[in-house]
């Protein structure tokens, strides 16, 4: 299967197509607004995977040539731009395709870090709206620590939860996720319990803030 990453370039993306492209045999590809910089990323990504005895190719386009090319489109963006990421690609959506999306509204202050829903009531509401009619969209990956994804070295044993209204979109990332070593899906239920699994990621960041050794933690349900 082809998966694109949309900012593939920034730290969840990296993580995702190195796990990717490390544990499976998906082709990974990755998108950005600046085409060089995606392949400059690609490369780096080769370079990692082949000193690990990985010889596979990762191809960097913009996001709208990776997303002609991919039939699951992960919205690895901050959240303030998955619209205008989802309206510059929408013309290269076709049926079947599955947008994913990990992004979660977060806002600090004195205090910390803090769950900030867009007005849609989350971050995956706002995708919904954004995304053109007839393609589902799967909350995933939200709660992941970007430099342990990253870390090929690092066991993961951590859960990530998925929710969708499409069963059949769900089932095909959850076996996407399934493939990375370490990682279990879980299902969350519906795209309207989003905002609760979103709210988790500011709780783990405070949490690694103020206890030592807890710079990449995760969640396991037991």
């Amino acid at each position: 299967m082809r998966i694109a990453l949309l900012g593939g370039t920034g730290d969840i993306g990296e993580g995702l197509a190195l796990r990717w492209a490390y544990h499976t045999d998906h082709e990974v590809i990755i998108g950005s607004r600046d085409p060089e910089k995606a392949r400059a990323k690609a490369e780096e990504y080769e370079t990692e995977l082949s000193s690990r005895g990985r010889d596979v190719k990762v191809n960097g386009f913009t996001n709208e040539m990776a997303t002609e090319r991919a039939s699951v489109v992960v919205l690895a963006v901050p959240p303030y731009h998955v619209s205008d990421t989802i309206e510059a690609v929408a013309d290269s959506l076709e049926d079947g395709d599955i947008l994913v999306t990990p992004a979660t509204g977060i806002k600090r202050d004195d205090d910390g870090f803090h769950y900030h829903p867009p007005s849609a009531g989350s971050v995956t509401a706002l995708v919904v709206d954004a995304a053109p009619d007839g393609i589902p969209v799967v909350g995933a990956f939200h709660n992941l620590a970007a430099g342990r994804l990253a870390d090929l070295d690092a066991d993961l044993g951590i859960d990530t939860l998925l929710v969708a209204d499409d069963p059949d979109a769900k089932e095909t990332v959850r076996l996407l996720a399934d493939g990375i070593e370490g990682l279990r899906p879980l299902d969350g239920g519906g795209l309207a319990n989003a905002a609760e699994i979103e709210a988790l990621t500011p709780l783990l960041i405070n949490v690694a803030h103020n206890n030592e050794g807890l710079n990449d933690l995760g969640v396991r349900f037991q």
